[in-house]
């Protein structure tokens, strides 16, 4: 079901870049692929530590693990938050590229809920607060 999603979502970038979609900006565009990086490696990652009880890469998780266990959670149980976020963050993405109401909130919330992750998804949250504040206007 995530393939097929990422492969629609895909489909309408496509369509932005060669002109089709009047409504698409350079800023949509990047904000969707920044959701799309995001997203789609937390999705990736969380269905990994399900199926194989270890995130993908070492057998120690990234920086963020050590967040989480200060926190008293065991960072291979977060598995199901790691799919939520992920398939919230390409929802976003998505929403935002088709010029939806919700999606600016939504990306936005999302980032926000993601700055916990640690090196990359720290960076990409902050990029997406930053480009969305910045540039709220002309996103609709």
């Amino acid at each position: 079901m995530a393939l097929v999603f990422i492969l629609l979502a895909v489909r309408m970038l496509l369509r932005c870049i060669g002109g089709r979609e009047q409504d698409c900006t350079v800023f949509e565009v990047v904000l969707f692929l920044l959701a799309l990086l995001n997203g789609g490696w937390m999705l990736f990652d969380g269905l990994h530590v399900l199926r194989k009880g270890k995130y993908f890469g070492p057998e120690k998780p990234g920086a963020w693990s050590k967040i989480v266990a200060r926190l008293g959670i065991d960072p291979f149980a977060i598995g199901p938050v790691f799919v939520v976020l992920g398939l919230i963050w390409l929802i976003a993405g998505v929403g935002l590229l088709v010029s939806e109401s919700w999606a600016w909130l939504a990306l936005m919330l999302t980032a926000v809920a993601t700055l916990w992750y640690v090196k990359v998804g720290t960076v990409i949250s902050l990029l997406v607060i930053g480009l969305l504040l910045l540039f709220k206007a002309s996103l609709g």
